[in-house]
């Protein structure tokens, strides 16, 4: 959850690193720190808060060297405060340690390095790290030996980087398990760690990424790989494709409120290239299941957690209307926890932005044990999500930085119904005549949310904000396909103004929540023309029966549910299986808007971060 950036080279790495370390605000944290190698000995700013505290730290007290590492921390042992800030060093202060993740056998270690007559600084597991290493790093023994040897000791997932003022000319940086991401960088007499690409993406596209129990030993002029059993490899390099300049907020105010707008492009580019509207045939390269596969299987089983969770409840109706296959949603972080029923003729479909989600690759170990085929729809290249997947469809959405995921919720509808045409082609369920209804239909879509994110209409969503922003309780309803995005648009409000709010699907709302309606609860009803649309009119009624304020999404041109609801936000008519796409987009500005006008902190909310690597 945390953020790691490393550099050695000719330049100043304390800036580098404060510089990269910036781009990865988005991850959350609530202490920095970096280290640097300076004049012989490891010199070390750390301090609890926002980056900017500590660049004044350093403004006021300079440090400089040509290597050095740096940390963004979000809390897991022992509170917010500078003594528990990374870096962490050893007991001599010769080397410091960046970690992501958790020591599971924490308590048994430090009893057992405190027992050694070793002192700790700090309340953290990371620190029983850097003693380790400390405690191996003897005589002639190199520095990555010693790194491997306290891994070794190691139980629980971790990203390290380790620097020692003994070895001023190498970084060693290691993966266990599924902890956040290390993407090693390759430059022109320099080289770069972090443990997400936009941290680097100014300096360098070609990148490695470090699979769990491997290691790198970085020098200025390159890295060399091996296995923890010492064993070397090399890894691929890959060519990132993302624009730095696409990590920046340019003119939006926040970078949720660009990647809000950013969603007409952001649909057109995880369509392309993957559909043929002449012949009305998808192309997914990255699916690897054979017509006999896909009809052998006998069930589908979608896992994911927070946002693409609820993408996944929606893609539950298009793979059962298109592919005829049967669909169960769960939650990641429930699903490692018991003994589910998958097998090899189920398809084990995974959600997720980052694709580093510690659930999320749990589960999907689950379904690799008992023989399922893993398949993936992730934006991050390179990820461990894609790296372990048997199928993977890329969002291609470039860089979401905004912790309140958006543009990749949207672009995850797209692939989902685009994978749910293809396995429909692959079982028969699907004619050609059929695909190219459902094709076209989805051809019209950036330009249907090109007019949802028209800035001239936007100023109901500021007057809605004023109106709103002092109210502590919203419900949202849904039916259907966009029963989902009830919940979605309750999540993002939650989220990002820090407003309690509820998704409910429509029809439940007479069985218990029905008794909070009054003049303090808006209502926020999901109401395009659909199959449902006389449902959810009785639902308006219900509500406005019992005095409740009502916000509805509904279809331009609908003026019989204008004359009930108290405002509307309009949506262009698009078919059944798509409006999730467009009527999500309303939420999420509505969301946006109050968080601003209540002074919310939008792009990195309090308690939350982008990519979720520990339990």
């Amino acid at each position: 959850m945390c953020g790691i950036v490393g550099y050695i080279g000719p330049r100043n790495a304390a800036q580098i690193i404060l510089d990269g370390l910036r781009r990865l605000e988005y991850r959350g944290y609530d202490s920095a720190g970096i280290a640097v190698i300076q004049d012989g000995k490891i010199a070390v700013r750390r301090d609890v808060g926002k980056l900017s505290v500590l660049a004044d730290r350093m403004a006021e007290s300079p440090i400089a060297g040509e290597i050095g590492v740096g940390h963004t921390r979000w809390a897991t042992h022992g509170k917010p405060s500078e003594r528990n800030a990374h870096p962490h060093a050893d007991g001599d202060g010769r080397l410091v340690v960046v970690q992501n993740g958790i020591v599971e056998n924490f308590r048994e270690l430090r009893a057992e390095l405190e027992a050694e007559g070793v002192v700790f600084r700090s309340d953290t597991d990371t620190e029983v790290i850097a003693h380790l290493i400390g405690m191996f790093y003897q005589a002639d023994r190199p520095l990555d030996d010693a790194v491997r040897l306290a891994l070794s000791r190691l139980r629980g997932p971790s990203a390290i980087v380790a620097l020692s003022s003994q070895s001023p000319d190498i970084l060693v940086a290691a993966r266990l398990g599924n902890a956040g991401g290390v993407a090693i960088g390759f430059g022109d007499g320099e080289m770069f760690i972090a443990s997400d690409m936009p941290a680097i993406l100014e300096h360098t596209r070609r990148m490695a990424f470090l699979e769990s129990r491997q290691m790198a030993v970085v020098r200025r002029d390159g890295a060399r790989f091996v296995w923890l059993d010492g064993q070397p490899f090399q890894p691929k390099i890959h060519v990132v494709p993302w624009d730095p300049v696409s990590a920046a907020k340019g003119s939006y105010k926040h970078f949720m409120q660009k990647e809000i707008y950013e969603q007409a492009n952001s649909l057109t580019d995880t369509m392309r290239g993957r559909v043929d509207l002449g012949s009305s045939e998808v192309y997914l390269e990255g699916v690897r299941l054979t017509a006999e596969q896909a009809c052998s299987l006998t069930q589908m089983v979608s896992v994911a957690c927070g946002t693409s969770y609820h993408s996944e409840l929606v893609g539950q109706f298009m793979f059962e209307a298109l592919a005829r296959l049967p669909v169960r949603v769960e939650y990641a972080s429930e699903f490692r926890y018991r003994d589910p029923v998958i097998d090899d003729a189920t398809l084990l479909l995974t959600i997720t932005q980052s694709g580093e989600t510690v659930d999320t690759l749990a589960a999907m170990e689950e379904g690799r044990e008992k023989g399922a085929h893993l398949a993936t729809i992730v934006n991050v290249i390179g990820s461990q999500a894609a790296r372990i997947s048997d199928s993977i469809v890329y969002m291609h959405t470039g860089p979401e930085i905004g912790v309140a995921s958006t543009k990749a919720f949207t672009a995850s509808l797209v692939d989902q119904y685009l994978l749910a045409i293809h396995l429909g082609t692959l079982r028969g369920t699907l004619s050609a005549e059929r695909r190219r209804v459902l094709l076209d239909d989805l051809a019209t879509l950036p330009t249907l949310a090109g007019q949802l994110l028209d800035p001239a209409g936007h100023k109901v969503y500021e007057e809605l904000a004023q109106a709103f922003f002092r109210f502590t309780n919203f419900l949202y309803l849904g039916r259907g396909i966009n029963y989902p995005i009830a919940l979605e648009g309750a999540l993002k409000l939650k989220e990002i103004s820090y407003i309690h709010a509820e998704g409910y699907a429509a029809g439940e709302m007479k069985h218990g929540p029905i008794a909070l309606i009054d003049e303090h609860m808006p209502v926020v009803v999901i109401a395009p023309q659909d199959h449902v649309y006389d449902k959810m009119l009785s639902q308006v009624e219900q509500v406005k029966a019992r005095g409740g304020i009502v916000i509805a999404v509904a279809s331009e041109g609908d003026d019989f549910i204008a004359a009930k609801a108290d405002h509307v936000l309009r949506i262009p008519p698009a078919s059944e299986l798509l409006t999730p796409i467009l009527t999500v987009i309303p939420l999420q500005l509505l969301a946006y808007h109050i968080a601003v006008r209540r002074g919310a902190d939008v792009d990195q909310p309090r308690n939350l971060a982008k990519s979720v690597t520990v339990e």
